[in-house]
């Protein structure tokens, strides 16, 4: 086994790394073997190990061809969403944005 000797600091966005820490400890592995993991699999692939890509959603969602079920269930998963706070306005999203470029 090769020890490891090298540091990395690096910063990274806090929410990004607590959600990555629950999962992490679901699965009993440290942060800092996933990210040698990580780095191991870039060596041997020779590039990013997982596709890199825009999620693919709808460009629109055409209510014409949607059953009044279908409408129904995506209007109670966006008020859930509201609920638990899973949104936010877009002025906010918007102003988060732009603070980033």
């Amino acid at each position: 086994m090769v020890e490891k000797t090298a540091t990395l600091n690096l910063r990274v966005n806090p929410m990004v790394k607590e959600r990555a820490e629950v999962v992490l400890s679901k699965l009993g592995v440290p942060m800092s073997t996933a990210i040698d993991m990580f780095l191991n699999q870039i060596s041997l692939t020779g590039g990013i190990p997982f596709a890199v890509t825009l999620p693919k959603t709808p460009d629109t969602i055409n209510m014409d061809v949607m059953t009044e079920e279908e409408i129904h269930k995506r209007l109670q998963k966006g008020y859930n969403e509201i609920e638990e706070g899973k949104v936010q306005d877009a002025a906010s999203a918007f102003e988060k944005f732009r603070g980033k470029y």
